[in-house]
């Protein structure tokens, strides 16, 4: 079932987590700052296109399930200046979360990364985001389905292209997941933001019992295969 069905929050965390990530109709965030081990919402959500090439920058763009826990786990990478959670791979121009949850629109929740390629390189992203969700899983992400949380890669141009086609193939060589990779592969055409209450949903709602039950759990197992890409004030 999809996000959009919790809508009682009282329910146990194991119920949640068969149900899903969302709700229709947006919540106010509850936001407990001393629960919040850093701060994460000083982290800038975008830049200019001229900003990034001054810096030297490159973008990223991956879908992997729910763009809570893709968003949550690529802030803490070493090199990562920006997470933005957003919508691609459709055909509706401007789709809304609640059009994109009818599973007609076409497009993947998804999160566009800004990183610093001279600390992090974008196959150590590829690396990060092959390994903290399930790519063997068509239109399907633990108990989230549809195609808005099918695996994809949205490439960038042909270097990002050769590469992530390369790394598929030498991944599913390596039998490091037993079953079939269904990652897409795909030309990123428009990027378009989700709506403000879903960015930053984990840092703002760690408590929020999907955010406790799935979404931590993906952030504890990027923490556990990349020690050494965390950064210092995540620890």
């Amino acid at each position: 079932m999809l996000k959009t069905n919790i809508v009682i929050l009282s329910l146990t965390v194991a119920v949640i987590t068969m149900i899903g990530c969302g709700s229709g109709t947006p919540e106010t965030p509850v936001t407990k700052p001393e629960q919040i081990k850093v701060d994460h919402l000083s982290m800038r959500k975008t830049y200019t296109d001229a900003e990034i090439q001054q810096n030297g920058w490159e973008k990223a763009t991956f879908g992997g399930g729910c763009f809570w826990c893709t968003e949550a786990v690529f802030e803490e990478v070493k090199g990562v200046q920006s997470v933005l959670s957003g919508y691609s791979g459709g055909a509706m121009k401007n789709p809304t979360y609640e059009a994109v949850c009818t599973d007609t629109t076409g497009h993947a929740e998804c999160v566009q990364i800004i990183y610093d390629p001279k600390v992090c390189s974008y196959a150590t992203l590829l690396d990060i985001h092959m390994k903290t969700h399930d790519p063997t899983t068509p239109n399907r992400q633990g108990n989230d389905v549809g195609i808005q949380y099918r695996s994809v890669v949205f490439y960038d141009g042909d270097a990002q292209k050769t590469a992530t086609e390369n790394y598929i193939q030498q991944l599913e060589a390596s039998g490091y997941y037993g079953d079939k990779i269904v990652t897409e592969v795909v030309p990123l055409m428009t990027f378009w933001p989700a709506e403000i209450y879903h960015q930053d949903y984990f840092a703002k709602n760690p408590d929020q019992p999907y955010c406790v039950a799935v979404v931590g759990k993906k952030v504890a197992k990027f923490e556990k295969l990349f020690p050494e890409l965390v950064k210092p004030e995540y620890k």
